[in-house]
């Protein structure tokens, strides 16, 4: 018999944007997925939020790398050195034995096989005994306390930094589902684009991120307004300094025709819904989470385009984490939610 205390269950969701890591229902990571790496050893020089305040700021002897592109592993070695040191944070107090791990990570419901191999192939180098794959939407819909087992219709949009998940969800498996590419980093190049059009300045990717979570809105009414955000950069003519206003107006107008696609997913996914299931979704509504679901009055937009209620969930961020955690907690009881 393996020694239990030896054995140590992580439930990952390893995001385009960031990485959440739970262990004994406890969050212990929760940082940016982004490593630093010196490219002369090729070894980590910092990962998470560290890495993520040298990005795009590094001198010609350090990259930064973001791993995920779109929901999946764009670069192998990095995503496994960024596992590796992740893990390395949770065990620093560790320094006998190396635990065995059984890990639990969250993958998009469009991935191909390829793309599944890669994610196990990296948690396996990491240190992973035991790898479990689950399906993003179906993660977010236990995150979120749904029933996933009933015999009813529970629809998610799950809007994370590289994919978002459109899925019908009933008896424990996956009815209708849709996986685009047009989610918070698109959302980010979309503002990064205006402000070259339209205010004529370049800004990085962090200071159009940086915009999209202050003010960044999908309707141009809100309820409360945000005060405009106040942009510094280079004249894209002069490279002099210019400061220019940015109101959240503005913002929704730039990602209207990025929200106009999330629309259409919404409505192919419900177009391919049986009707009893339909039924369900129209009485119960349909559940946002991920960190676009943070955008302001999304949920607004999306209910007066498609006439069905829209619910933001409670820490939208972290409900995929937390389903992972639950499916983890109960692996015998969830075997069918795995791959």
């Amino acid at each position: 018999m393996a020694f239990s205390f030896l054995t140590q269950e992580l439930a990952i969701d390893l995001g385009t944007a960031n990485i959440v890591i739970f262990m004994n229902d406890k969050k212990v990571i929760d940082e940016p997925s982004i490593v630093a790496i010196d490219i002369p050893t090729n070894k980590p020089i910092a990962v998470g939020t560290q890495a993520k305040l040298m990005h795009e700021r590094t001198n010609p002897t350090i990259r930064t790398v973001r791993p995920l592109r779109d929901g999946v592993i764009a670069d192998f070695e990095a995503a496994e050195i960024m596992l590796r040191e992740f893990i390395k944070m949770i065990n620093r107090k560790r320094t006998l034995f190396a635990p065995n791990l059984k890990i639990v990570v969250s993958i998009p419901k469009g991935s191909t096989e390829v793309e599944i191999r890669a994610v196990r192939d990296s948690c396996e180098h990491a240190g992973g005994r035991d790898v479990y794959m689950m399906f993003e939407p179906m993660a977010a819909a236990l995150g979120i306390g749904l029933d996933v087992t009933a015999p009813s219709g529970n629809m998610v949009v799950d809007i994370g930094g590289g994919t978002t998940e459109v899925a019908v969800i009933s008896l424990g498996g996956i009815v209708a589902s849709e996986s685009i590419r047009t989610a918070g980093d698109v959302f980010t190049s979309d503002i990064q684009q205006y402000m070259r059009q339209q205010h004529n300045i370049r800004v990085g990717e962090i200071t159009a991120e940086d915009i999209k979570i202050k003010i960044g809105a999908a309707i141009s009414e809100l309820d409360e307004t945000p005060d405009p955000y106040i942009v510094n950069g280079p004249n894209l003519m002069t490279a002099h300094p210019v400061e220019a206003e940015v109101t959240s107006q503005e913002i929704a107008h730039c990602l209207d025709k990025s929200l106009v696609r999330l629309e259409t997913a919404i409505l192919t996914v419900l177009e391919k819904t049986p009707p009893e299931l339909y039924a369900d979704i129209v009485h119960k509504g349909i559940f946002l989470t991920g960190g676009g679901a943070l955008l302001k009055g999304l949920d607004q937009r999306l209910a007066r385009k498609i006439n069905i209620p829209f619910h933001v969930s409670e820490d939208p961020l972290r409900a995929v984490a937390r389903g992972t955690c639950q499916a983890l907690k109960n692996t015998s009881t969830y075997k069918f939610l795995f791959r």
